[in-house]
């Protein structure tokens, strides 16, 4: 196969690292990681090895304390700069030498003024898709999966964390200090995960901590008291959590994900802390991926699919477990309307909404949508309505395990499913689901009496029929967000002003309600909630929530005028992924 991955220079011809062991110092005066990357080989290897790398510089690379040939070839669009090292015979490792790029698309450097204590300077990582080159040279493709230990040197005052078991810290030199870590179980590269600030924590349970700035952990600790019941009710669903423990870290808002999986260290956004535990489904989420994703992961950016689809499926049955059906209900009720905007999102570029996806030329940032998550979930509740839930609970459990620390594709899926299920697929005509664009018509649609009760209310708005402001201040956040979700798009401003009037709106803590208020508001050109668009624009870098909402100012003048003056504002502090979608939905605007 040589070359698997569309993605990545990784051949799986030459010998593959199984091993990394990292010596790197954070410098916030010059935004760059710089040390040494030694790759361990499980055999001793020769000939040629390609790396992946972006934005690197490449000091040295040497074996034994001998050189190592490299050559660092041209920029590639997407991919970067391949490397390749000649090894002689023999070598069971060779240590790289080498430095980040400021612009690193891996990293982002915050200064104490976008923190939330506003002392210390802040870094973080986020490697998915495709940017763990950017933070050391590897074989960047989530089938090449390797275990590592790492120290990190830091300015002494601030606190490292990673996507690993902590080994300790001591000083390194005068006003550093060496934080170690070690991940015993293989992971793809993508969840390699660091940060370092000013940190505090708090024990939630025997194999839980959260971590985050000392001015919101408490609040943090708060909110996500009830992770170790979650992590209990997953495993009873999906066998053993396999990576001793669960911890979570809270960034500073500008982090661009509502969360991300790193196995031992789930980054999360503040956007959570919404002061009554409303939002911490995100946590179920990333969670779960410590089964789906993390245990048995996409092979590649083309099947994504079966980290995220499955793990939106698997989501969906803890809050079952946990709450019950009508709150699952009302968390697919709320997906359909993300995966409803993806399509029409992708209408121009329908290929992206197919499930096996074609990735070759096509950078996975800009393929990410909710596609992969929603649908690919629904297919999976299609074959469990199929199947019986007991029979398709046992398949799972017993795919997890005969793909556990194993990287697959989509066919190796199926081949399980049809060994344990012969003539599934084609009853539930797969093929539609896995390589046709949109969703099949008979997709399985999910209802009970709370939601069909607040679809009621929304279709009568356009009526002229308002719903008893009592009824819907007594609402759940995720009830309130489905009738949102459910009125028209666009309202008067007597419309507006009577939502916001009697259901306090703007003053709202939970993010998935305020946010989903003010796309409507903006969109309606409600220039009372503009002043509250343009904080959050300000304050918060979470992808969900600025590339909707400078894509609503997009549907009036003063609403395309206020975009503009906040984007120019707010550009600097968005990760580089925010910005590219801020920048997308700008571009859209009529000239």
């Amino acid at each position: 196969m040589a070359c698997p991955d569309p993605h990545s220079c990784f051949d799986d011809s030459q010998s593959r690292a199984r091993h990394w062991r990292l010596r790197l110092r954070v410098d916030f005066e010059r935004k760059v990681l710089s040390g040494e990357a030694e790759l361990r080989f499980e055999r001793p290897a020769q000939g040629p090895l390609d790396l992946d790398t972006k934005g690197l510089t490449i000091l040295s690379a040497s074996c034994r304390e001998a050189d190592v040939p490299f050559e660092l070839e041209g920029e590639r669009p997407i991919l970067g700069r391949r490397l390749r090292l000649r090894l002689p015979p023999g070598t069971r490792s060779v240590a790289i030498r080498y430095e980040t790029s400021p612009e690193a698309m891996g990293l982002q450097w915050l200064s104490a003024a976008q923190t939330e204590g506003k002392r210390k300077p802040f870094l973080f990582s986020q490697c998915q898709a495709i940017h763990a080159r950017s933070v050391l040279p590897c074989q960047d493709s989530p089938s090449a999966r390797v275990t590592f230990e790492a120290e990190l040197d830091v300015p002494e005052g601030l606190s490292a964390v990673m996507g690993a078991g902590p080994l300790g810290d001591a000083p390194s030199g005068p006003g550093r200090r060496a934080w170690r870590f070690g991940m015993p179980q293989p992971i793809p590269s993508y969840l390699f995960a660091l940060a370092v600030g000013e940190l505090s924590s708090r024990e939630l349970s025997s194999r839980c901590r959260v971590w985050a700035e000392p001015a919101c952990v408490d609040k943090a600790a708060w909110e996500f008291a009830g992770v170790e019941s979650m992590l209990a009710a997953a495993e009873s669903l999906f066998g053993p959590y396999e990576w001793q423990r669960y911890d979570m870290l809270v960034l500073p808002p500008s982090f661009p994900y509502g969360g991300m999986e790193n196995p031992r260290m789930t980054f999360l956004t503040p956007t959570l802390l919404a002061g009554d535990r409303s939002l911490v489904d995100v946590v179920a989420h990333e969670l779960a991926h410590s089964w789906t994703g993390n245990l048995v992961t996409n092979a590649t950016a083309e099947h994504f699919w079966l980290n995220e689809g499955f793990t939106v499926w698997a989501e969906r049955r803890i809050l079952k477990a946990l709450r019950g059906e009508e709150a699952a209900s009302l968390a697919w009720a709320i997906g359909q309307k993300a995966l409803d905007e993806e399509l029409k999102r992708f209408k121009d570029r329908p290929e992206l909404t197919r499930l096996r996806a074609h990735l070759e030329g096509v950078d996975p940032d800009d393929a990410y949508s909710a596609v992969p998550y929603e649908k690919g979930a629904r297919f999976l509740a299609c074959l469990e309505r199929a199947a019986g839930q007991a029979e398709f609970d046992a398949f799972v459990k017993s795919y997890l395990a005969r793909y556990r620390f194993q990287s697959v594709a989509t066919e190796d899926f199926c081949r399980r499913v049809e060994e344990r299920f012969p003539g599934l697929l084609a009853k539930v005509d797969a093929d539609a689901w896995l390589n046709k664009p949109g969703m099949p018509s008979d997709a399985p649609r999910f209802c009970s009496p709370r939601l069909n009760a607040l679809a009621a209310l929304a279709e009568d708005w356009p009526k002229g029929r308002r719903p008893d402001p009592a009824l819907l201040r007594a609402a759940k956040p995720e009830e309130l967000l489905v009738f949102l979700q459910r009125l028209p798009q666009t309202l008067g401003p007597a419309d507006c002003r009577w939502l916001d009037d009697n259901l306090g709106l703007t003053g709202r803590g939970n993010y998935e309600v305020l946010v989903q208020w003010l796309r409507l508001a903006a969109a309606s050109g409600y220039q009372p909630a503009f002043e509250r668009v343009r904080r959050l624009l300000l304050e918060v870098g979470r992808m969900k929530y600025v590339r909707p909402l400078y894509l609503a100012l997009g549907k009036t003048p003063p609403g395309r005028a206020l975009a503009r003056r906040v984007f120019s504002e707010a550009a600097g502090s968005y990760h580089v992924l925010t910005r590219r979608a801020a920048e997308s939905a700008l571009a859209g605007y009529p000239a």
